[in-house]
């Protein structure tokens, strides 16, 4: 069984004071990718930076406190990438130093985490979003292909900053204005799903309900009264997905014991 697990921490440094690491200490998880670092490793606590068992990677951003992505794994990688620019075609360059994505080899099956940008519509913010979407979409083709040649699946997982569809945010007619749910941005995840051929693991296997959302604001009371998002996704090659056979979102049971306003999302692989 391959257990891989996707989480926002929300700055890691935060979430190890309120919970991640007790939560580190009981996961079941093979893989874990996080986003949302906002730090450097040396300015993680050891228990955070390697902790005993695991294999860490960290991709923080040049521009300090922002973004940033890591990956634990039990098994030490076979083979680590920091950034997609080197191998694609349409300027992913650009975001090489800008810590959302790193990935990792294992055992017949490459795993990365991504930070894709959050966007504002009508702001610089959201033409960074579209450039990384029109330099992603291409890499992601390259890398299952790629892995394809090797005998290796892919999985990529992360916060994607897009709904895809209405069951994949609870205010869904108030935001078809708003970035994470524009017309342009749900339509490039289903390029991803059509012409790259990715397949969204938690929405296969649970085909029919509103969420599981994974990300709440902190304002009002959109966690008590689930007013969510679900944009933390695991997607990835479809031989792989057809070998998902559980996956889930750890929701805290209450406001008080989150440690960000992400859950992680979990998918379970019977490989």
């Amino acid at each position: 069984m391959l257990t891989v697990t996707s989480v926002n921490v929300n700055g890691l440094r935060a979430a190890a004071k309120k919970g991640f690491v007790e939560w580190l200490a009981q996961t079941d998880a093979d893989v874990i990718c996080l986003q949302e670092v906002r730090a450097e490793a040396q300015q993680l606590p050891e228990e955070v930076r390697e902790p005993e068992g695991w294999h860490t990677v960290h991709a923080p951003a040049a521009a300090k406190g922002r973004a940033g992505v890591s990956l634990y794994s039990r098994r030490a990688p076979e083979r680590v990438q920091i950034g997609f620019g080197a191998f694609g075609d349409a300027g992913g360059e650009e975001f090489d130093a800008s810590g959302r994505y790193v990935e990792i080899d294992l055992p017949g099956v490459t795993v990365a985490s991504l930070y894709l940008p959050s966007g504002e519509v009508g702001t610089e913010k959201q033409e960074e979003k579209e450039r990384f979407m029109a330099a992603f979409l291409p890499y992601l083709a390259g890398l299952k292909a790629r892995a394809a040649a090797d005998g290796r699946e892919v999985v990529v997982c992360g916060d994607w900053n897009i709904a895809h569809q209405e069951a994949d945010l609870k205010n869904w007619k108030g935001n078809k204005k708003n970035s994470g749910f524009l017309p342009e941005e749900r339509e490039w995840l289903t390029r991803v799903f059509e012409e790259a051929a990715y397949v969204d693991v938690v929405r296969a296997l649970h085909p029919d309900v509103e969420g599981p959302y994974s990300w709440w604001s902190y304002r009002g009371r959109a966690f008590d009264n689930d007013t969510g998002w679900r944009i933390d996704l695991i997607v990835s090659s479809p031989r792989l997905a057809e070998r998902a056979v559980k996956a889930y979102v750890e929701r805290a049971a209450s406001h008080a014991e989150r440690w960000s306003d992400h859950a992680p999302v979990t998918a379970v692989f019977d490989l």
